[in-house]
């Protein structure tokens, strides 16, 4: 099979009758595929686009102005030893923290196109700084999907603890190579508040409409492959090797679209499988997000083999936390209602609800990198006199 994929013309071969059988199944079952692309414009609506684009114009804005570049001046005596990287990348990592898939990614390459970090860093960057936002944790599968508040904050808990744990592994990637200090960046140039204000609207705009289209096309994909008996027979094959059809199904799932993936755990079975199931999907993020990396990525140069590999040991570490968490923490555990009643919110959002809380988050974050950027002026200032 692997000899097979290297030749090209096998490869044209296999690309073009997948391309046919796309658009037979298309012909063959036009209804369904239509229901699919209005639920997955459904999504795009109500939580793909009220929740990202705030945080993607934040993260353009950030690197356009230079506050990482003040903000690392703070941090590079926490992400330099911890994770390799210098101080500018802070600003990946605490977007890619509170905005969700891909906030983090976009800023990374961002930083890395504006020359505030260099290549290596980059690529370690993205092994760690793209992760799942908390709403959609604590909302969507802590809420919706278990019916408990609890498990949300496990989940979250575990999937930021995994991705700093892979930040750290991804520190002796290429250790040869040094880390670029926030007081070392000649070739970046901060443009003004209104160019770079313009700029950042436009770009978080395109970003979200590149993002609508894969979520989209990868909805229709799943709902064809479920339809026409492909998933079935996938998983039919994998079963024999111990795994039920419904967990193979399942994980199929999550590995191409992590929003439908964690959907479909809402089936019954037992909890803690489950849960682990999520935190695997979470980390993996699923082949839609790194289709959205992909994009961001264009013909910078960056390598995808370190943000594959760190997606995959997030997943993992991810699921293993999880587990061992529920070991000591049964969901049992009574909660408290007011944590209950505050993630109970944000499992019935609407756009208008959605885009306030998004909107009013990368304010809040905005403030804060302005005051960070602040005190680190007043500091710089201070030592240099």
């Amino acid at each position: 099979m692997g000899r097979i994929l290297k030749n090209q013309t096998y490869r044209d071969i296999l690309l073009g009758m997948g391309l046919i059988c796309s658009v037979v199944a298309l012909i063959y079952w036009p209804q369904e595929g239509t229901l699919a692309a209005v639920n997955g414009l459904e999504l795009c609506y109500n939580v793909i686009i009220p929740s990202l684009f705030p945080f993607f114009v934040l993260s353009s804005l950030v690197v356009e102005l230079g506050l990482s570049r003040y903000l690392g001046r703070l941090f590079e005596g926490i992400m330099a030893p911890c994770f390799r990287v210098g101080g500018n990348c802070a600003s990946a990592l605490a977007l890619g923290f509170v905005g969700g898939y891909p906030v983090g990614a976009s800023t990374a390459i961002s930083l890395y196109k504006n020359g505030q970090c260099s290549k290596t860093e980059a690529e370690r960057l993205l092994a760690f700084c793209n992760n799942a936002g908390p709403a959609f944790i604590l909302g969507m599968v802590g809420t919706s999907i278990f019916s408990n508040s609890k498990a949300g904050f496990l989940l979250y808990f575990a999937h930021i603890s995994a991705s700093l744990l892979v930040g750290m592994l991804f520190r002796f990637y290429k250790p040869q190579e040094g880390v670029t200090s926030a007081r070392n960046t000649p070739s970046f140039q901060a443009t003004s508040f209104p160019v770079a204000f313009t700029r950042s609207v436009t770009g978080a705009f395109q970003s979200t409409l590149n993002i609508c289209a894969f979520v989209i096309f990868f909805t229709v994909t799943i709902h064809i492959l479920f339809i026409s008996g492909i998933m079935g027979t996938i998983s039919a094959l994998l079963t024999p090797s111990g795994m039920s059809q419904t967990w193979v199904e399942q994980l199929l799932i999550g590995m191409l679209e992590m929003s439908s993936g964690v959907s479909s755990l809402t089936a019954p079975g037992n909890t803690a499988s489950r849960l682990s199931m999520a935190a695997f999907i979470l980390g993996w993020a699923g082949l839609s997000v790194h289709c959205q990396v992909l994009a961001f990525l264009g013909d910078c140069g960056l390598s995808m083999k370190t943000y594959f590999i760190g997606k995959l040991l997030h997943g993992g570490l991810s699921a293993g936390i999880t587990a061992l968490l529920l070991y000591f923490f049964p969901l049992s555990d009574p909660v408290s209602i007011y944590l209950t009643e505050q993630v109970d919110v944000l499992a019935n959002l609407d756009f208008q609800r959605t885009l306030t809380i998004s909107s009013t988050s990368a304010w809040v974050l905005w403030l804060g990198f302005i005051l960070l950027a602040i005190y680190a002026m007043k500091k710089s200032h201070k030592n240099s006199r």
